[in-house]
C-alpha cells in the first residue's frame, strides 16, 4: 500500500543507496526493457535502481557496517562553508556508545550535513541518543559517523501501551489478540519472507500462509466452533477472490511489479524472484486484515442470531446476517478509503501542486498498483460478506 511505500522511501533515503535514471545507452538498461527480462514490461524513460553492489564490494570486510547506539556528551564545535547554492555545516561531537561490547567508549565524530535539508539535517544536541555506524572489522572506530537519530524507543514505547491497553479492555479476548499477532508475524519473517527469497512462488505461498493464519486466529479468538469455521471459510474465499482480481487486473494493465524503489532494489539482490507474482501476494497478504475482520463479523452476527431465534430457517439466518454484513462492509470501505487518502496525501498534494494531466498520473507503474491494490482488496472484503452469510445460513441454521 502507500504508506509502505512511504516508509521504505525513508528506509532507502537512510541508507544512502545510489539511485539512476535508466538510459537507452545503458546496457543494464537495455537489458531490462527486454521483453524477456524479469522487468520487460517496464517502459522505456521509468526511473530504476542501479546496481548497489557495483559501488560497495559487500564481502570486502573493509565495509562490513557495525551500528550502536550512543549519547551525544559534548558538542564541541560547529563550522558553515558557504557554497555557491548550498551551505555546509559540520559539527565536531564527542559521543558515548550506550550498546554493543564497547558500551561506555567516547568517540569523536564529525557530523556533515547540508543545511535546509529535511532528510540529512542532523543538528546535534547534548544530550541526544543517535545511531553510530563504524566501517571495517568490529571494534575498529577509524571510520565512523552518525547514521540517524534514535528513534526506537518511541516505537517500543507505542508497542508497550498498544500491548497494555489490549490486555486492560480485552483482558482474556486481548491475550488472545496478542498471542494471534505474533503467530502471525512469526509465519510471516519466518516462513513466508525467507521462502520468497528462495524463489518459490509467491501467490500460492501467500494464500497458504494467510490460510493458516486466519484459521489460527480465528480458532483462537473465536473459539473451536462453527461460528469460527464459518468466518475462516468466508474469509479465505475474501482473499482468494481479492488475490483473482489483483491478478486479473494486473495483467489487463501490466503491471510489472517494480513501481516501488525496494521492488527495484529487490531485483539486484536475487533476480529469481518472481516480481510481478510477488505484487500479488502482496495485495493477498495486505487485504488479509480487513476481510478477516468483516468475516469475523458476519459470522458473529449470525451466531447470534441463531441463539435469539434457535428456530430460524436458514434463509432467514442468510438474511440477516447479510443486512448485518452490508452495514459493516460501509464503514469498512469508508475506513480502507480514508486510509489510503491519510497514507496518499504527499503524493497527491505533488500531483495537484504541479497539475499534472490525469492521463499520465493514472498511467504511471506505481499509481496503478496502488488503484489496483486498494481496489481488489475492497472487493474480496465485500465477495467476503454474502460467501460468509450464505455459509451461516447453510451451517450455523442446521446446528
Amino acid at each position: 500500500m502507500l504508506k509502505i511505500f512511504i516508509l521504505t522511501m525513508i528506509m532507502i533515503l537512510s541508507l544512502t543507496l545510489p539511485a539512476g535514471a535508466l538510459s537507452e545507452n545503458d546496457p543494464l538498461g537495455e537489458d531490462l526493457l527486454d521483453n524477456d527480462s524479469p522487468a520487460g514490461d517496464i517502459p522505456a524513460g521509468e526511473p530504476f535502481m542501479e546496481d548497489p553492489a557495483e559501488d560497495i564490494p559487500l564481502e570486502d570486510p573493509d565495509y562490513e557496517e557495525h551500528y550502536y547506539r550512543a549519547r551525544v556528551l559534548k558538542v564541541e564545535e560547529t563550522r558553515e562553508d558557504q557554497q555557491d547554492y548550498y551551505t555546509v555545516i559540520e559539527q565536531e561531537v564527542v559521543v558515548e556508545l550506550t550498546s554493543g561490547p564497547f558500551e561506555g567508549k567516547e568517540l569523536e565524530i564529525l557530523n556533515t550535513f547540508f543545511e535546509g535539508d529535511p532528510v540529512y539535517d542532523f543538528v546535534l544536541e547534548e544530550g541526544q541518543e543517535v545511531i553510530v555506524v563504524a566501517l571495517g572489522e568490529e571494534g575498529s572506530f577509524e571510520q565512523v559517523h552518525v547514521q540517524d537519530l534514535a528513534r526506537d524507543r518511541g516505537v517500543y514505547y507505542l508497542l508497550g501501551v498498544f500491548a497494555l491497553v489490549l490486555l486492560l479492555v480485552g483482558r482474556m479476548k486481548g491475550l488472545k489478540t496478542l498471542l494471534t499477532l505474533v503467530v502471525t508475524i512469526f509465519l510471516i519473517f519466518q516462513f513466508l519472507l525467507p521462502l520468497l527469497l528462495l524463489g518459490y512462488s509467491p501467490i500460492p505461498l501467500a494464500v497458504i500462509m494467510a490460510s493458516i493464519a486466519i484459521t489460527f486466529t480465528l480458532f483462537v479468538i473465536g473459539g473451536l466452533n462453527l461460528k469460527s469455521l464459518v468466518a475462516i471459510l468466508g474469509t479465505i474465499s475474501g482473499v482468494i477472490v481479492a488475490g483473482l482480481m489483483a491478478f486479473w487486473a494486473g495483467s489487463i494493465a501490466r503491471l510489472t511489479g517494480f513501481g516501488t524503489n525496494e521492488a527495484q532494489m529487490l531485483y539486484f539482490l536475487d533476480q529469481s524472484i518472481d516480481f510481478r507474482g510477488l505484487l500479488f501476494a502482496g495485495i493477498i497478504i495486505g487485504s488479509l486484515g480487513a476481510i478477516t475482520d468483516i468475516g469475523m463479523s458476519v459470522a458473529s452476527a449470525a451466531s447470534e442470531i441463531k441463539q435469539a431465534s434457535p428456530d430460524i430457517s436458514g434463509r432467514d439466518l442468510f438474511r440477516g446476517s447479510l443486512n448485518v454484513g452490508r452495514d459493516v462492509m460501509g464503514t469498512m470501505a469508508n475506513t480502507l478509503i480514508m486510509a489510503y487518502v491519510g497514507a496518499a496525501t504527499p503524493m497527491l498534494l505533488l500531483v495537484m501542486g504541479y497539475e499534472m494531466d490525469w492521463l499520465k498520473v493514472i498511467n504511471m507503474d506505481l499509481i496503478a498498483t496502488e488503484f489496483v491494490r486498494g481496489v481488489a482488496g475492497s472487493i474480496g472484503l465485500i465477495a467476503a460478506v454474502p460467501v460468509t452469510a450464505l455459509l451461516a445460513g447453510r451451517l450455523l441454521a442446521r446446528r
